[in-house]
């Protein structure tokens, strides 16, 4: 079977009859077939997006060529899907349903929303179109502004309106949700997953307490027994990225964060559990659920550091599916987990 490329292409055409049907046969007769059709107001008029199925022998400069043959003007192009094959107001129902049914993944459901190449949590006025429309700023409520990018088009009007639709239905569920989920360990216990704030002080003062210096020595790579209140504050409310809490009842078992660097393509993640329940599933549960938002928000890659000698990191990685490779670094184990990637993929060790 001859293999087929697919693109995704905007296009701005004369306002004339039958222009889209001449462009249409044009690539029929450089065999390919156009498989889907949007049309997108904007304020010029409006642009057409199409998905086009490509023989190999036809680059998307040649695409472009014969759109151009007939008067029409190409904003962008760039590999397609499936998942360009839904209608919009399908993709529209799809992410908000993602994002009630887990309010964490909210940014990707965004990100899926505007076919965006990467969402990330970044400050900024909401409603802000900037890098000629190539960037965008989303409120999604709770202090939490996002960027969204694209490279290979601007975001149009409709887009945008879309997206204020979505953070606005977004804000008014979570507002009246409670985002929790429930995990069960290994040992049939249950515990609940949520965001951690200022209100767990001192529960979080009490895992700590909790903990052996054993523990406490793989996490922190220091001699810690407390944290000030300030240390605890900050680990709760990070300036960077945010803290993942697992509970069970009143006590908080385990804490995951994710701390954005100083590279866009690249997070870093740490865990604490408490010793009693160490084993059971907890540290698996928190790293799944820190993944998943790291690839919402654009992450390619999780670093971790950790003691020689120290595997329970890298058992709760392998449990996720999450594919990764170690190395030694400075006298530390430097844990890489890929988190865009197929957990079928080889696990690399030292």
């Amino acid at each position: 079977m001859t293999e087929t490329h697919t693109w995704r292409l905007r296009v701005e055409l004369d306002d004339s009859p039958g222009v889209l049907a001449r462009i249409t046969t044009r690539l029929a007769a450089r065999d390919c077939n156009v498989l889907a059709l949007s049309i997108l107001p904007v304020p010029s008029g409006v642009v057409d997006e199409l998905v086009v199925q490509a023989a190999p022998d036809v680059p998307p400069a040649e695409l472009v060529r014969e759109i151009r043959a007939e008067g029409g003007r190409c904003l962008g192009i760039t590999h397609a899907d499936v998942r360009d094959l839904v209608d919009p107001p399908t993709a529209a129902l799809r992410a908000a349903a993602l994002a009630i049914e887990d309010p964490y993944a909210a940014p990707e459901a965004l990100r899926v929303l505007l076919g965006a190449d990467s969402v990330s949590f970044e400050h900024g006025a909401p409603g802000d179109v900037l890098d000629g429309g190539h960037r965008v700023i989303v409120d999604l409520g709770d202090g939490a502004t996002v960027a969204a990018r694209r490279g290979w088009a601007p975001f149009t009007d409709v887009e945008l309106a879309r997206a204020a639709a979505f953070t606005a239905m977004f804000r008014q569920t979570s507002a009246d949700a409670d985002p929790p989920t429930a995990v069960i360990t290994s040992d049939g216990a249950g515990i609940v997953l949520r965001r951690g704030d200022v209100s767990d002080l001192d529960s979080v003062s009490e895992l700590h307490a909790r903990c052996s210096a054993r523990t406490l020595f793989a996490r922190y790579h220091s001699g810690v027994r407390t944290l000030p209140r300030r240390l605890l504050y900050r680990l709760l409310t990070p300036p960077r990225g945010r803290t993942l809490l697992a509970v069970c009842g009143r006590e908080v078992i385990g804490i995951g964060q994710l701390i954005r660097t100083a590279r866009p393509e690249e997070a870093e993640v740490s865990l604490l559990i408490e010793d009693s329940w160490q084993h059971k599933g907890v540290g698996t549960a928190l790293l799944r659920r820190l993944a998943a938002t790291a690839r919402a928000e654009g992450h390619r890659e999780l670093v971790a550091w950790c003691l020689p000698g120290e595997s329970g990191f890298e058992r709760a990685a392998v449990r996720a599916g999450i594919p990764l490779s170690v190395r030694q670094e400075q006298g530390m184990v430097r844990l890489g987990l890929r988190v865009g990637e197929s957990a079928s993929e080889e696990i690399r060790t030292r």
